[in-house]
């Protein structure tokens, strides 16, 4: 990592916007962009972000400028000593600032070269490209090694302000990836409640996998279908237990269980059929890009054309919680999963289809070796908590 490139990328957080930090610092755009990726980078972390054509500082930016600080004004005083005055065009990376100060440290090239495991030439090359740099003599040559000189000794004095700053937001970066790489991260379909067998399945999971004390941590994320299968595409979560694999097929995957799909309606309902309800209350389904939603097509609500309601549907509400509160506390009708109706059977009613619509959940995983575990296990603890004939028989909680 350069000194000037971390300059530019400090300027970015400060200001706000890359165009701007172009402006001042006479940069091109394109330079200015690469800056801040390459900080995000080296420090592991996401700094900013576009919204709506903006950029958006995020909320990790703050400690990461308050910690970048002391570079950017040992920059400056570096700058001020160089001819072109110009601290992000200071093209110095800091692992040449550390050989620099181990030179110095060791008082001899041979020494500090053995130290680093360096050829001595690359070492002496490295530093009389910083005298070159800075147009000023840095070590005074002795018969048994070298000493700083004056000017020297305030550049260690500012090399070392940068390199103890850097290390310090690094050492932070590398804790960071360390976690990352060593969890496992399961993303599944947001369960109905703490009874469904979703909240069952990865409370029982976690308990299993921390009592084998398993290297890699669990971390949990909670998304809509949809969400779930561009995270497992993208890489963002290793293991994703949702409705359809559809999309997925490249990935690993293991059927969990079958069931198949049921009207919940308000508790106060009367409607017998599923024509009925369809005519007197307005409908509430997942999208179509969800396993249940598109389940929820194919029973042709086209036969309902005189529906009164028609122009209050919400067709794409992707929160199960939210589709329980509007047919609970709000008339509303929807679609579910038996197995995942019937948890919540005090707080809806569940009124069986004329004809009989499938509906299977999967859990898809990746390469990794934890994650084929951990579906491994998955899969057991499903059919511990659910059966086929369980969920046929409507009597699974």
């Amino acid at each position: 990592m350069q000194l000037g490139t971390v300059f530019i990328a400090s300027h970015v957080l400060s200001s706000g916007s890359i165009r701007e930090t172009a402006r001042q610092l006479s940069l091109a755009a394109s330079t200015v962009s690469t800056a801040i990726r390459n900080l995000e980078t080296e420090l592991a972390i996401k700094l900013i972000e576009r919204s709506s054509g903006e950029l958006v500082t995020l909320l990790a930016s703050g400690k990461v400028r308050e910690a970048l600080l002391p570079i950017v004004e040992a920059a400056e005083q570096l700058a001020a000593g160089m001819d072109h005055n110009a601290p992000s065009r200071i093209a110095i990376k800091i692992a040449t600032m550390e050989r620099f100060m181990e030179v110095a440290d060791q008082g001899s090239i041979n020494r500090a070269a053995r130290r680093l495991k360096l050829g001595q030439p690359q070492l002496s090359l490295q530093i009389a490209t910083l005298e070159k740099t800075f147009g000023r003599t840095l070590f005074e040559r002795q018969a048994h090694g070298s000493a700083l000189t004056q000017e020297g000794q305030r550049i260690y004095a500012a090399f070392s302000t940068i390199c103890q700053a850097w290390n310090e937001l690094k050492s932070s970066a590398d804790e960071r990836y360390q976690r990352s790489a060593r969890a496992l991260r399961i993303g599944s379909i947001i369960p109905t409640g703490s009874e469904s067998w979703v909240a069952r399945c990865l409370g029982a999971l976690v308990s299993e996998w921390n009592l084998r004390r398993n290297k890699n941590t669990i971390s949990l994320m909670l998304m809509t279908a949809d969400d779930l299968r561009e995270a497992l595409k993208s890489g963002r979560i290793d293991v994703a237990i949702l409705d359809s694999i559809f999309g997925l097929e490249s990935f690993r995957h293991s059927e969990l269980l079958q069931t198949e799909m049921v009207v919940i309606a308000p508790p106060q309902s009367t409607e017998a059929t599923v024509a009925e309800l369809a005519a007197s209350h307005p409908i509430c389904t997942p999208s179509p890009r969800t396993g249940l939603g598109h389940a929820a097509m194919t029973l042709n609500r086209e036969r309902s054309a005189n529906r009164r309601l028609r122009d209050r549907d919400i067709t794409a509400a992707d929160s199960l919680p939210v589709i329980i509160d509007l047919v609970a506390n709000h008339g509303y009708i929807s679609f579910l999963g038996r197995v995942s109706a019937m948890p919540i059977a005090h707080k809806v009613r569940i009124v069986d289809l004329d004809e009989h619509v499938p509906m299977s959940y999967h859990v898809a995983f990746n390469h990794r070796d934890a994650s084929a575990e951990a579906s491994a296990m998955i899969v057991d603890l499903v059919a511990g908590i659910v059966s086929e004939p369980a969920a046929r028989r409507a009597s699974v909680a």
